[in-house]
């Protein structure tokens, strides 16, 4: 091997440390390696390049919007009213979680489905009084395994196909490619996790993080014939808001007060409610409620236009970590004020200007309006309580989730690539309105886009340098030539590289790896290559390894050493019964 191949590998050495050490961004990291490879030679401009219009990629952000529109057209609101009823126990309500986010991730990003139902399990558990510890590793997790369902269910499934194609020249892997192998692991890690979380999780009581200390005055009002009309208070479900006390209604010009459950609404009701900050949104997510319209009087909209209130955690790319509130000039910096801080479930008490900034703090702001949209494309931190969630539009809810159904069927019927079905699906939301063209652009993780990108550009220099090929040498001589010793091997390396570094840059620069292995074996990749799927997408072993988990921290109030006793056996359960399904369904020699 030439100085090109040492100098690729360590590069890639070097990319995983940083990484790994959580203080720069994952895409600045794997951007720098791009620039790094085109400017010594080691890649010209195309092969540089070449990740930016790889069909995988392409797929992932199509798939983003066709995400977008499920979330804003209600879409995932429809599951969560059908099904989460009222379980009288712990299991039962995870069970009633895991099985339909099990579902729905897998033909949707899983990402933009836990950020969807976050808020919707958080009052959920108020409503059932169990405490939200029990429930969001459970919702990640779910998420997480049913990612491994089809090959549209977590972009890395998307982007280690495009890659495959890239690298082969193969037509690539169909969408149910992976499911005789994700569908039985996903079933025994749901069954494993219903026997034993809600024994191994923490019971945290939610403390009401933010209490009462920015409680105030709510105005909306009912749709003009919309499906709240003629219902009457009680099965509208506004007296089941823990947190938010109907006030009074202002009728033609009168006011009925003490309201009662049996009072019916009538298109045009003014509601003013008396709150706190968390349950705003669960308000605005009732079909039928909408801002309040009067022009005579402070409605809730010209409330909040100068400022808005947001939860929002910290993320662990975020730049004021480390610092305290005061030193990290949160006004100048974002455009945002901290009002109080919630760390492992409990509001932070003392001076606030010296409160050292920690991962997975939650955070609430009061912040000027461009502050969300800014903080689409600066992942310093993961929104988790927008006040200024826009209504979902809920009569084009079934009609997205038409789109989608029309989506799989297409690609899995043959009538349309991968990337094609997910280019229409994408355009079909726009068009029929289930998400706006604004909706979809946010929609569209740029960060994740430049870092999976970038991750084509080393993956092509270990594989043309040859490091690739030198590194399967290394793995086979340990493996002796072993076929099922080595997608074991392959299973943990990666599922390691994902609990560090992001599962896209650990599946993209493993995959060349993985084969030249098959080709020196002479055996067919399709095993291994699913083995790396598999493995990016199973990390539940620390918040920091999937996107999911980081963002159920700070809401369930958990700590570091809260993932490490539940996921680490789920780790090692879901790689030993993924490899011994491999072994099965491709008929790999035990001995």
């Amino acid at each position: 091997m030439e100085w090109q191949g040492w100098f690729a590998l360590t590069l890639a050495g070097a990319a995983l440390v940083l990484m790994s050490l959580g203080r720069f961004a994952p895409h600045l990291v794997m951007m720098g390696v791009l620039i790094v490879l085109s400017a010594t030679g080691i890649l010209d401009a195309s092969q540089a390049l070449a990740g930016f219009s790889n069909s995988g990629l392409i797929t992932v952000v199509a798939m983003f919007v066709v995400a977008a529109g499920i979330h804003h057209s209600g879409g995932v609101d429809l599951l969560v009213h059908y099904l989460l009823r009222s379980p009288r126990t712990v299991r039962g309500a995870q069970a009633r979680i895991a099985f339909p986010v099990a579902l729905l991730s897998g033909f949707l990003n899983n990402t933009p489905v836990v950020a969807t139902m976050i808020p919707a399990i958080h009052a959920w558990s108020r409503k059932i009084g169990i405490s939200p510890s029990k429930l969001m590793i459970p919702l990640s997790y779910s998420a997480i395994l049913g990612g491994t369902l089809t090959l549209i269910g977590t972009s890395t499934n998307l982007v280690v196909n495009g890659q495959y194609q890239h690298l082969t020249g193969k037509p690539g892997f169909s969408i149910f490619s992976i499911t005789p192998v994700g569908l039985p692991v996903a079933i025994v890690g749901l069954l494993a996790m219903l026997v034993f979380l809600p024994r191994l999780l923490p019971d945290r009581k939610d403390q009401q993080k933010f209490g009462s200390m920015r409680e105030f005055t709510l105005e909306v009002a009912v749709a003009v014939n919309g499906p709240l009309v003629n219902k009457t208070v009680g099965e509208a479900g506004l007296r089941e808001l823990e947190r938010l006390y109907l006030v009074e209604i202002e009728r033609d010009g009168s006011v009925v007060t003490a309201v009662p459950s049996e009072e019916r609404l009538r298109g045009g009701d003014r509601l003013v409610f008396a709150g706190d900050t968390q349950a705003i949104s669960d308000l605005l997510r009732i079909n039928g409620i909408v801002p309040s319209v009067h022009e005579d009087e402070p409605s809730l909209s010209k409330d909040r236009a100068e400022r808005r209130l947001v939860e929002a955690a910290l993320s662990p790319q975020s730049d004021v970590l480390g610092l305290t509130i005061r030193d990290a000039r949160f006004r100048d910096r974002y455009g945002a004020v901290v009002l109080a801080v919630a760390r492992g479930g409990e509001r932070v008490s003392g001076n606030l200007g010296n409160i050292r900034l920690k991962t997975g703090d939650v955070l609430l702001l009061e912040a000027r309006p461009a502050f969300v949209s800014r903080q689409r494309y600066n992942k310093d931190f993961l929104l988790i309580n927008d006040l200024e969630t826009e209504t979902p539009r809920h009569d084009r809810a079934y009609v997205s989730w038409g789109i989608l159904l029309l989506l799989v069927g297409a690609v899995a019927m043959g009538w349309f690539s991968m990337l094609n079905g997910a280019l229409i699906g994408a355009a079909l939301m726009i068009i029929s309105g289930c998400c706006s063209v604004g909706q979809a652009q946010k929609a569209v993780d740029v960060p994740v886009i430049l870092t999976i990108a970038a991750s084509f550009a080393l993956g092509a220099a270990l594989e043309r340098t040859g490091a690739a090929s030198y590194a399967a040498g290394s793995i086979l001589a340990v493996s002796r030539g072993h076929a099922l010793l080595t997608v074991l091997m392959v299973y943990f390396a990666v599922s390691l590289l994902t609990e560090v570094v992001t599962n896209n840059a650990a599946a993209v620069l493993v995959l060349p790896i993985v084969l030249s292995m098959t080709s020196s074996l002479g055996v067919p990749a399709e095993p291994f290559v699913i083995a790396v799927m598999m493995a990016a997408s199973a990390s539940f072993a620390t918040p920091l390894g999937y996107q999911t988990n980081m963002m159920v921290f700070g809401p369930g109030g958990y700590r570091f050493t809260d993932f490490m006793r539940v996921g680490v056996p789920m780790n090692l359960l879901t790689g030993v019964v993924t490899v011994a399904v491999i072994a099965v369904v491709y008929d790999l020699p035990l001995a």
